[in-house]
């Protein structure tokens, strides 16, 4: 047999968890053709991988790329950290379904809400579809990775109460969101997603459409999953700690849905790692009554960056939702004003807790300058900057700003990076009630990297000796797609599809992160490589070599019944119980 392409010589890591082998994978159609010691058919193409670790593709299961799956076919820079699936639409912010009255409305709310620059929406997107089929049908094009969505309650919610969307719902509303939730699985989204977190506002300062809904209409709109192929409810709750009343909901849903349910995120490091495990308590309430619910946890040190251009966390701060909220050149009015920017500063610094590190501004790096002032000023802490010019931290930070036209990149300090930290962490990678991923990648596109997750957890795994490499690779790709029941996805298996990197064990890691002004309007945004990723491979076609992009689009829009396998309460359950016989 004549093999599309062959890769030889490389450690196969099949995804199972079980040990490494030393293997040929051979590639036809598409598909993972043979598994063996020595290939002994020939091939068009042929990739070397000696000293190098051949894995599933990792499976990257809270994106929000909605948008920018219809302007950038590269879905970057994901593919090249090793990811080959995405899925989109999560924590209820989708661009579909739509109305004429709703799409400034949600233009403004993810531009908000997820950091996503309001002048790209509005150009590079034509807003040509209605509903959530015809929506999928836009993105049902050739990709570099292959991607799924989910249909989200803000965007029906608007669709439907237009708006009323911040009122409570009717029982006719109800109705009218649940057939809108049914037509959209049914198209092939791949479930139902949520946010009842205090800190998702919209384009107004106001709480999100989702988190209007009363507990009956949430509860209602996860029975419509059932007797439909989505696999998946989702939720981000925003809550510290562990809530009787959350965990309630969130195990009534995974039963009203017959599906697991998939908050998010958990974030952990020796400090907090305590009040990790108490919020994982929700899991076992809802496994106490038959439900399965699972958290998300971003596998990083948190390095935070943040704009005053685009201040979506930064507006969490108290009395900062409208002054952020207005346009640009009235809030560089403000912040300019040394009599007018002061009570911002009061009211900033008058938080308490979890927010309170934001109002640190003397501790913020300058991450990068745009303008003559500005640039020398990389690398130093405003801190530093205020002593010299003799005046307060909020002073010098704002007078910093203002110099960029506020495009100034400050930048927090990694929040645990000590062997502890990871420690920590490592221990939540493996436990049955957490899953890895949360990367938002097209979210808080000038503020957060967590797009390196994966190379950035392999990185951390192997300076400190956190799992076998075997477990790792379990966790970044047979875990988040059994979850998701993607069909033949996750594992590397003779008739599977070919989705699968190539990574030097000794060398993997996230390259440097700058960014880059290449989005619709010539927006920026946070761009970063790998480092060790030789090779990324996609339904057969390698889409990522030595660590750039080829002209290759061989993913595809990812379908629920299509694409995906039953995964229902019972499934998942005789899939855990037959891993625990396996062990």
């Amino acid at each position: 047999m004549s093999l599309d392409l062959a890769i030889r010589g490389g450690t196969v890591i099949d995804g199972t968890g079980a040990p490494g082998q030393p293997a040929d994978v051979g590639i036809a159609g598409g598909r993972i053709a043979e598994i063996s010691p020595r290939l002994s058919d020939t091939a068009v193409r042929t990739i070397d991988a000696q000293g190098l670790v051949v894995a599933p593709g990792f499976v990257d299961i809270h994106t929000h790329l909605d948008a920018a799956v219809l302007w950038d076919d590269t879905l970057s820079p994901s593919p090249l950290h090793g990811v080959t699936t995405v899925i989109g639409g999560n924590c209820g912010f989708t661009v579909a379904p739509i109305t004429p009255e709703a799409r400034d409305y949600l233009l403004a709310m993810l531009a908000r809400v997820e950091g996503m620059p309001a002048e790209s929406l509005a150009t590079g997107l034509n807003w040509d579809w209605g509903t959530t089929a015809e929506y999928l049908d836009r993105t049902d094009r050739p990709l570099a990775a292959n991607a799924g969505f989910l249909v989200g309650h803000s965007a029906i919610r608007r669709t439907v109460m237009g708006e009323r969307s911040s009122e409570a719902a009717t029982a006719a509303d109800v109705e009218a969101m649940a057939g809108q939730l049914r037509a959209g699985l049914t198209a092939g989204g791949l479930g139902f997603s949520t946010s009842t977190s205090n800190t998702h506002h919209d384009g107004d300062g106001r709480p999100v459409p989702s988190r209007a809904a009363s507990r009956d209409e949430i509860i209602a709109l996860c029975r419509a999953v059932q007797g439909t192929a989505a696999p998946v409810v989702e939720i981000s709750p925003g809550v510290e700690g562990f809530d009787p009343e959350l965990a309630e909901l969130m195990a009534d849903m995974s039963l009203a849905a017959d599906r697991p349910l998939n908050w998010n995120p958990v974030i952990v490091d020796a400090a907090t790692e305590a009040g990790g495990w108490d919020r994982l308590r929700m899991s076992d309430a809802a496994a106490e009554r038959g439900a399965e619910v699972l958290a998300l946890t971003i596998p990083l040190a948190i390095t935070a960056r943040h704009c005053l251009a685009t201040p979506s966390v930064l507006a969490a701060l108290p009395g900062w939702e409208d002054p952020m909220a207005l346009p640009h050149h009235e809030r560089r009015e403000l912040l300019a004003d040394p009599v007018r920017r002061q009570e911002l500063d009061r009211s900033a610094r008058s938080v308490k807790m979890r927010l309170s590190h934001l109002a640190d501004w003397g501790a913020y790096v300058i991450g990068e300058g745009f303008s003559l002032q500005t640039k020398p000023l990389e690398g130093r802490t405003v801190g530093d900057v205020a002593s010299e010019r003799g005046v307060s931290p909020w002073d010098a930070l704002c007078d910093i700003a203002v110099d960029d036209d506020l495009r100034t990149v400050l930048v927090s300090s990694a929040n645990g990076a000590d062997r502890a930290d990871w420690e920590a962490r490592a221990r939540f990678w493996t436990d049955d009630r957490v899953v890895m991923g949360a990367s938002d990648a097209g979210a808080h596109l000038d503020q957060l990297d967590f797009f390196t997750y994966t190379t950035g957890s392999l990185a951390a795994s192997r300076q400190f000796g956190l799992l076998s490499l075997e477990e790792h690779v379990r966790q970044l790709t047979d875990v988040p797609a059994r979850l998701y029941g993607l069909a033949g996805r996750g594992r590397i298996a003779e008739g599977w599809h070919a989705d699968l990197v190539v990574f030097d064990p000794d060398t993997v890691a996230p390259g440097p992160v700058h960014t880059r002004y290449d989005l619709p309007a010539d927006a920026g945004r946070l761009y970063g490589e790998a480092v060790g990723v030789a090779s990324v491979i996609v339904n057969g076609a390698e889409v990522v070599t030595n660590g750039q992009f080829t002209d290759a689009r061989p993913g595809h829009l990812l379908r629920s019944g299509r694409d995906t396998e039953p995964v229902t309460l019972t499934t998942r359950r005789s899939t855990h119980n037959s891993q625990r016989g396996a062990l």
